[in-house]
């Protein structure tokens, strides 16, 4: 499983990690593409990470399922390349960012064709990963993949990221407090 902190913390010594990393070198390379470690996407983990994560997940099940797992997994590593904080609920390109689950694939696409030549299947993936929440069907296996790889992956990061706070003391003492109040019935 790949590590959120870089592409470097994948197994070295499988040969897959090679073959996944060559697909999409031209991509991490990219400034822009690399722009995408600037804005968080879920909980404490970047936009970069989790699209390198989503291409992770979509090279392997691609592959096991004999689709074009190039064109998948370059499309994975895409799919979310807005480049703003959509947390923050204002305008980008006069359109507020609440909607970002709305706009950000259409965003995402046109940011992706201005830099690469994009076959039909990455530019599917990229504006279809949405599914359902943007109605349009996904036109290929390959984007039904990545969809269901992008909602497992933003899952595990959120609730890791929930994990997390309930093993630090502040949220224990908050807790402790909390369910005391409940106990004598302060509350």
């Amino acid at each position: 499983m790949l590590n959120y902190t870089s592409e470097n913390s994948l197994n070295k010594q499988d040969c897959s990690y090679f073959e996944f990393i060559n697909i999409i070198q031209d991509l991490i390379k990219h400034p822009t593409v690399k722009q995408m470690r600037n804005y968080n996407q879920h909980a404490q983990v970047s936009c970069y990470q989790h699209c390198m994560q989503v291409a992770y997940y979509t090279y392997f099940i691609c592959k096991k399922l004999n689709l074009d797992y190039i064109s998948a997994t370059r499309g994975a590593m895409l799919h979310d390349l807005f480049l703003y904080d959509w947390h923050n609920h204002e305008k980008v390109d006069n359109k507020w960012t609440s909607k970002h689950a709305f706009l950000h694939p259409k965003i995402a696409l046109k940011n992706a064709k201005e830099i690469f030549d994009l076959n039909a299947i990455e530019q599917d993936v990229i504006v279809n990963h949405m599914w359902p929440v943007t109605i349009k069907m996904p036109t290929y296996k390959e984007t039904v993949v990545v969809t269901f790889a992008d909602k497992y992956s933003a899952c595990r990061e959120t609730f890791g990221h929930f994990q997390k706070l309930l093993h630090t003391k502040r949220v224990y003492k908050y807790a402790y407090v909390f369910l005391s109040l409940v106990i004598f019935r302060i509350i």
